[in-house]
């Protein structure tokens, strides 16, 4: 992964952190002296917004274009110029949003000296970005086994780039298969969040930070040392554990 190209990152909000109707980007009536372009971009940002919100709330398959439409405030027609589908549009939302909390996850874990010490604040920065918008942390991690196939794909295609926060990883004993490890582990983080988001309880996800950072180091680095490089240890005042 490029972790130089995650500047401005912090900058881009995940679909569903704003309503579809957000008043701040309505397009008035008439002639408009907007270009075009910057119609369309706006409208597809709000028909965004408007299905992670529908998605979320009647789940992927009872939504439909019309509730989307309805919830951004855009037309059918318009819709039908932007996406060529429900899915078309569920699985754009998706690739963004999830494009946005993995450059925000790489730009914590740049900003860190070492391995141990990026994995964690890469984890801080997902949790809290989901916690944040619980609409998108439904749609993207639950209503995606909905979509099919397509959705399947999709969230492979992202456990793949978080798999890249792993490339660092200490040498393992002779035997072990360090790719089979890290899609245990990775695998493993992936239903802990699942089972917060499904349960309604998506404003907790933060309180997984420390088993979660946890559960990643500890295979490679062994508990002890996995605390240690944690903070947890007993000669710790947990303050790493805390923040």
């Amino acid at each position: 992964m490029e972790w130089n190209t995650v500047r401005g990152a912090d900058v881009i909000l995940l679909p569903g952190a704003r309503t579809g109707r957000d008043p701040a980007r309505s397009i008035k009536r008439g002639p408009s002296r907007l270009p075009p372009a910057v119609v369309a971009a706006t409208q597809r940002e709000r028909l965004l917004d408007g299905l992670v919100h529908t998605v979320a709330e009647h789940g992927y398959r009872h939504a439909t274009v019309s509730d989307i439409c309805r919830a951004a405030g855009v037309t059918r027609p318009v819709f039908y110029e932007l996406f060529s589908g429900k899915e078309d549009a569920f699985l754009a939302a998706h690739r963004f949003g999830t494009g946005v909390v993995i450059r925000r996850m790489a730009a914590a874990f740049a900003a860190e000296p070492d391995w141990c010490a990026g994995i964690r604040r890469a984890l801080e920065a997902m949790l809290q970005l989901l916690a944040g918008v619980p609409a998108f942390a439904t749609m993207a991690v639950i209503e995606i086994e909905a979509v099919g196939p397509a959705g399947r794909r999709e969230r492979e295609q992202l456990l793949k780039r978080f798999r890249a926060f792993f490339a660092e990883v200490p040498q393992l004993p002779c035997g072990v298969a360090v790719e089979a490890l890290v899609d245990a582990v990775v695998g493993g983080v992936h239903s802990a969040v699942y089972r917060r988001v499904n349960s309604g309880r998506t404003a907790e996800l933060p309180q997984l930070l420390t088993a979660l950072s946890l559960f990643c180091l500890a295979p490679f680095l062994g508990p002890a040392e996995a605390a240690r490089r944690l903070g947890l240890g007993p000669e710790s005042d947990g303050s790493a554990a805390e923040s």
